[in-house]
């Protein structure tokens, strides 16, 4: 009985808490004007927010987002958005989706509705008035919780009792699920190391297996997406212990040849990876001596900015002796030729892959985070001026050569050295 009651107070004591953060959210955020737009509108329009930041305030997470769900058509919410001088794009029209954008804060809306048919991939929607019908086409019951302005809870599939007892389930049958969006085998995948405190269900690990190969059908762009959200988890170390997750994501990126060692290295060095980006991560997991890196930039399309910094890590890598060009020499070419972002890269590189402690890579770090990109201290007017040589390429030649044996001289050059160029 004792139980049965500290069961009861525990769950209205959680609610209670979850209503003051509902009420704080709305009022440190913008969205209440949003709220007000559209319940004013009639009678029968009304909105709600849904899905993850929902389930983050459940899991007592940061929101770093809001997304919200109508029974009004995007139609509807866009002239209400007008007539109430809420700026708004259309991010995902075709499926519902309309971005308001107030004060900098970005707020989708979705409208509710039924995937009348899927692809595995994409799906054809019909909007609809029925937020069961909605919460139905969702795919994990944690994702399937809604609430109004004040905190109120429509939570059809208990997705709330899931978050508290760490389980994430399918709604309805795992394999149609899957099957109409492939995709949701990496989302179960990142969702369970952020919520589960359950081991996967037998059923679960039988209906990816034999569904794996529908992975091959979506974008690459929706995978490498997908995977950054899960390399944003705060339970990476997590897949240390769970082997089916570990050869679950290594078959679908085989190129993350390296992610046991990173997995393993999290654990003991977790203060530095907090200040790490999605991509060095990544990097820290392709980068080998083999042309696995090349690969993965080609085959996943990486942007030409990340290209470069992941070459200027592999290049240096790849050359012998790292450690002894782990010099201030050889990190102020690179500081001049790749960047103070390549420098701290292979920096941190190299810290996470060495065993022990190096207080003389932590030196370096500190220094290079404030060092200034050092400045050819000769121009094009002193040439011109003092040896008379034109514009045009002599010129530009003569530049390149002063420049190379600046670089050579460790960013020092004398009147004597430039003169013996210039005269050859």
């Amino acid at each position: 009985m004792i139980n049965f009651f500290n069961k009861i107070f525990s769950s209205s004591k959680n609610l209670y808490s979850f209503k003051n953060n509902i009420k704080n959210l709305s009022s440190t955020t913008p969205v209440k004007k949003i709220f007000e737009a559209i319940n004013s509108h009639s009678s029968e329009s009304e909105i709600r927010y849904v899905g993850g930041c929902l389930r983050k305030i459940l899991n007592n997470e940061k929101v770093d987002d809001i997304d919200l769900a109508t029974n009004l058509s995007p139609l509807e919410v866009s002239e209400i958005l007008k007539k109430n001088n809420i700026n708004f794009y259309e991010s995902g029209i075709e499926h519902g989706t309309i971005t308001a954008v107030i004060n900098d804060h970005k707020f989708e809306i979705t409208s509710l509705r039924e995937d009348i048919f899927t692809d595995g991939r994409h799906a054809k929607v019909k909007f609809s008035k029925d937020w069961k019908e909605d919460a139905a086409r969702r795919d994990f019951t944690i994702n399937s919780i809604y609430a109004d302005l004040d905190g109120n809870l429509f939570d059809p599939y208990n997705g709330k009792k899931d978050i508290e007892v760490g389980q994430v389930s399918f709604i309805g049958d795992p394999e149609k699920r899957i099957k109409e969006d492939y995709l949701r085998i990496l989302r179960y995948l990142r969702f369970f190391l952020d919520y589960s405190k359950q081991p996967h269900k037998e059923e679960v690990i039988k209906v990816i297996k034999i569904n794996i190969n529908g992975i091959s059908l979506l974008s690459k762009e929706r995978l490498l997406d997908e995977l950054k959200k899960l390399l944003k988890s705060n339970q990476l170390e997590k897949l240390s212990k769970d082997k089916f997750s570990i050869d679950l994501l290594l078959l679908i990126f085989p190129e993350l040849k390296n992610i046991k060692n990173v997995i393993n290295t999290i654990k003991v060095k977790k203060e530095l990876f907090v200040e790490f980006d999605l991509m060095f991560i990544l990097f820290l997991m392709i980068i080998d001596e083999t042309d696995n890196l090349e690969y993965f930039l080609y085959k996943y399309n990486i942007s030409k900015k990340e290209q470069k910094r992941a070459y200027a890590i592999n290049k240096f890598y790849n050359e012998k002796n790292v450690s002894k060009s782990l010099n201030e020499a050889n990190l102020n070419k690179v500081l001049y030729y790749d960047g103070k972002q390549a420098v701290l890269d292979i920096l941190n590189f190299k810290i996470i892959k060495t065993n022990k402690v190096d207080k003389k890579l932590f030196n370096l770090l500190e220094l290079y985070k404030n060092k200034v990109m050092p400045s050819l201290p000769v121009g094009a007017d002193l040439l011109m001026n003092k040896y008379n040589i034109p514009k045009g390429r002599q010129l530009g030649s003569m530049i390149k050569l002063i420049e190379e044996e600046w670089v050579r001289n460790n960013f020092e050059i004398s009147e004597k050295q430039i003169d013996h160029i210039v005269k050859g």
